[in-house]
């Protein structure tokens, strides 16, 4: 980056010449000389530019300390949150559901239980097994560990069509992430 010879090899001497009481007086009387030379109009132009350039700083500045103070309240509000745990429905399906409703249909011998993916469908041809059509839902409600079941359609009497007894519950279990 820095050549040693090029500097060793520089002529310090030059420099002499800049920084003499004779230097400081010359830029003086230039200064002094300058609306002479230049005419009051070209000053006043000068003056604005500077002005103007000086004001901006300043205002650049102001902001640049009002987005800092700001960020550093933004990361206080931001440690001050507590870290909070996602909870999540993970649909259940397989062989789970399967050897559930294997064991529940041997239970409720008037009713048909199927399985399909997650989802539970309970039918009955007639509404005089309403009794275990009801106790059928309350056991699939209460069938697993953790199960949390959605009624995704429950239909009784004859607006049912075909089947006056059809329920179709839906199975997921809950799932707690650790937060991010």
């Amino acid at each position: 980056m820095f050549d040693i010879k090029a500097i060793k090899s520089f002529d310090w001497r030059l420099l002499k010449k800049y920084v003499t009481l004779k230097a400081a007086d010359d830029l003086n009387i230039f200064l002094e000389n300058l609306p002479l030379h230049a005419g009051n109009t070209i000053l006043v132009v000068a003056a604005v530019a500077w002005g103007s350039a000086g004001a901006l700083g300043l205002y650049t500045t102001v902001q640049l300390q009002s987005l800092t103070e700001l960020r550093a309240e933004l990361q206080e509000v931001e440690a001050l949150q507590p870290m909070v745990p996602t909870i999540e429905n993970v649909a259940i399906g397989g062989k789970v559901i399967e050897d559930f409703v294997d064991k529940v249909a041997k239970t409720y011998n008037g009713l048909t239980i199927k399985a399909s993916g997650s989802t539970i469908i309970l039918t009955a041809k007639s509404t005089s097994s309403f009794g275990q059509f009801r106790e059928a839902v309350g056991h699939v409600q209460n069938g697993g560990s953790g199960w949390r079941v959605s009624v995704d359609r429950l239909c009784v009497g004859r607006e049912c069509g075909r089947e006056p007894l059809a329920a179709s519950l839906k199975i997921n279990k809950v799932s707690v992430q650790k937060p991010g």
